[in-house]
């Protein structure tokens, strides 16, 4: 999935910070940059509030699941880890509903 909203160069330091791996899973299979807070709901195309996903990861946290994916983990459950794994990146300053750096 990807969004031409998301500049090249924030789309390529995204996937360097994250290894170059899914942040959840570590797989380095179909990689894709995931909007942790929506942009409907004010989410921004800053690094606080994109975080690298493998399709498998991507598609679970969007309520599709493929039939070779593995199920350990929910819709929410994937969610709550990128928040978590994103605060913890940033803190103490994890802010991803506006653009550039706090």
């Amino acid at each position: 999935m990807i969004s031409a909203n998301i500049p090249n160069s924030v789309r390529k330091a995204i996937y360097k910070r994250d290894g170059y791996r899914c942040a959840l899973c570590d797989s380095n299979r179909g990689l894709q940059i995931h909007h942790v807070m929506k942009r409907s709901q004010g989410g921004s195309n800053s690094p606080h509030n994109l975080i690298t996903l493998c399709m498998y990861c991507h598609n679970t946290i969007h309520g599709t699941r493929f039939p070779d994916c593995p199920d350990y983990m929910t819709p929410v459950e994937l969610h709550e880890a990128c928040i978590e794994y994103l605060a913890d990146f940033y803190a103490p300053d994890w802010y991803p509903w506006e653009e550039g750096e706090p």
